[in-house]
C-alpha cells in the first residue's frame, strides 16, 4: 500500500518524465504543467502522477489528500545561506539608514566581525535552537532544500561548533536537504587582524584538515571579493579543499568586480554567488562551462542582499539571455538579508531583475537544485524525485504567487514524504 495520494489538483507545475536536472536560458522560460491531476507518494519518493480521469483507486493508499483545485509545486530550494547565527545586527540597520554603506560598516569593525563576536559568546547548544526555528520557518514557506553556510566563527573553534551546529540540524531536520558549506574565508577573524596570510595558513593547515576528518562540510566557500579575500589566496583555498575531494562554492562580484566568477570556474565550482557585478566577460566565463566536458558553474544572484543593501541588482536578464543556468538563493544572514522567504526571492527575481514568473520560479527550483548537488532528487516533480512539494490556495496562474508575494498562499508542505501541516 502507497503512502499517499493528493487528488484533484487544479494545476501540478513542473512534471516532469525524468529529472530536469538543469535549464539554460530559453528553456527557464518552460514550466511543464498538468491540470485535473494527481499525484502519488511512496514512501520518501514521488511514485507517480497524472490527469484524474486515470486516477488511481484510493483504497491502495493509507492517506488521501483533495486538493480541491489547488496547485502543487515543488518545493523550493534555497542554495545560499547563512542561518546558522548568533543575536542580530539591527544597530547596523541603524548605520545603513543613516547611509553607511556595507564597506564602511565593516571598516569600522561591525559587519561579519559582529556576528563573530556574538557567535563566539554563544553555546553550541543556543546556536542550535535559533538555528532550527529560523529553519522550522523555512520549510513552514516552502523551502525543502537548503545551503547553509558556517563564517561567522571565524576561530578555529568557532568555525568547528558551527559546522557541528550544521550536522545537529541535519540529524534534527532528515526530512529536509541540508548542504554544510564551510566558509571560514568569510572575513580575517579579530585575533589576525593586520595577518591575512597567517588566518589563510590557519584555514588552510590546521581548520580545514580537522574539517575534512569529521566530515563536516560538503562545500567549502571562499568570499573573494574587494576587501575580502583576493583570487591568489581563493585559490588557495580551493584547491587545498580539492584534496579532500570536497567542491568549491565562491562569493564574487559583490562589491566589486573581483576576478572571483574566473578563478571559481578555473576551480570548477559548482557556483559563484552574488554577481551583483558582472560584466560581459563574466557572463562569457560562465557561458565557457557549458560546453567542452568541464564542470558547468553555476551563477547564483541573491536579490535579497542587493534589496536590504541598496546596491545593484544581479543581471539576472543578461544572464539568461546569454543561455546561462541561473540560480536565486535568499543569502538569508543577519546583516544583509535578514529574511528566508523564497517567494519573496522569486518576486524580486521577477520585480527587479525582469525575470519572468516562469524564469524566476526555475530559478528558485530546477537550478538551485543543481546549484547544490541535488538535481538528482529535487527541483521538479517527477517519479523517484523526493516528495517534497507545496499545495497551494487555489489561485489563477502561476504569475500570482510572485504577484501576491505577501498573501498566504501556502496551506501545506510536505517533506519528503512528510506534512508539515
Amino acid at each position: 500500500m502507497k503512502s499517499l495520494l493528493i487528488k484533484n489538483i487544479g494545476t501540478l507545475a513542473s512534471a516532469y518524465s525524468r529529472a530536469p536536472r538543469m535549464l539554460c536560458g530559453r528553456q527557464m522560460n518552460e514550466v511543464p504543467m498538468l491540470t485535473d491531476a494527481w499525484l502519488a507518494i511512496d514512501g520518501e519518493r514521488i511514485s507517480d502522477f497524472g490527469t484524474m480521469d486515470s486516477c488511481p483507486d484510493e483504497a491502495g493508499f493509507r492517506q488521501v489528500i483533495d486538493a480541491s483545485r489547488s496547485w502543487v509545486l515543488p518545493c523550493f530550494c534555497d542554495s545560499h545561506t547563512h542561518l546558522v547565527y548568533a543575536g542580530s545586527r539591527e544597530g547596523e540597520f541603524r548605520d545603513k539608514i543613516a547611509g553607511l554603506s556595507y564597506e564602511e560598516i565593516a571598516r569600522r569593525g561591525g559587519g561579519i566581525l559582529n556576528s563573530a563576536d556574538l557567535l563566539n559568546d554563544t553555546s553550541e547548544e543556543e546556536l542550535l535552537n535559533t538555528a532550527a526555528r529560523r529553519l522550522r520557518q523555512c520549510a513552514a514557506s516552502g523551502t525543502g532544500a537548503i545551503d547553509i553556510k558556517s563564517g561567522y566563527g571565524l576561530t578555529y573553534e568557532g568555525e568547528l561548533k558551527m559546522l557541528r551546529v550544521i550536522r545537529r540540524l541535519k540529524q534534527m531536520f532528515p526530512m529536509i536537504a541540508i548542504r554544510a558549506n564551510f566558509l571560514g574565508a568569510h572575513a580575517v577573524g579579530r585575533a589576525f587582524n593586520g595577518n591575512q596570510k597567517g588566518y589563510v595558513d590557519m584555514l588552510v593547515d590546521q581548520l580545514l584538515p580537522q574539517v575534512a576528518e569529521e566530515q563536516l562540510a560538503d562545500f567549502v566557500d571562499v568570499f573573494c571579493d574587494k576587501g575580502f579575500f583576493t583570487t591568489e589566496e581563493t585559490d588557495h583555498i580551493l584547491k587545498a579543499a580539492a584534496k579532500y575531494g570536497i567542491r568549491g562554492k565562491i562569493h564574487a562580484n559583490e562589491l566589486d568586480v573581483s576576478g572571483g566568477v574566473q578563478v571559481g570556474v578555473a576551480n570548477g565550482c559548482l557556483s559563484v554567488d552574488h554577481l551583483e557585478r558582472m560584466t560581459d566577460a563574466e557572463i562569457a566565463c560562465l557561458a565557457s562551462t557549458l560546453s567542452g566536458g568541464k564542470h558547468t558553474t553555476i551563477p547564483t544572484m541573491l536579490p535579497g542582499a542587493s534589496f536590504f543593501l541598496g546596491i545593484p541588482f544581479g543581471k539576472a536578464r543578461e544572464a539568461v539571455d546569454a543561455g546561462l543556468p541561473l540560480a536565486l538563493a535568499s543569502d538569508y544572514n543577519p546583516g544583509s538579508s535578514p529574511s528566508g522567504s523564497m517567494r519573496f526571492v522569486w518576486s524580486l527575481g521577477c520585480i527587479k531583475m525582469r525575470l519572468t514568473p516562469e524564469e524566476a520560479f526555475n530559478a528558485i527550483t530546477v537550478n538551485a537544485t543543481a546549484a547544490l548537488g541535488l538535481e538528482d532528487e529535487y527541483g521538479a516533480i517527477f517519479p523517484g524525485a523526493a516528495a517534497s512539494v507545496i499545495l497551494t490556495e487555489p489561485i489563477p496562474s502561476l504569475a500570482y504567487l510572485p504577484y501576491a508575494y505577501t498573501e498566504p498562499l501556502i496551506k501545506r508542505v510536505i517533506l519528503r514524504g512528510t506534512s508539515l501541516c
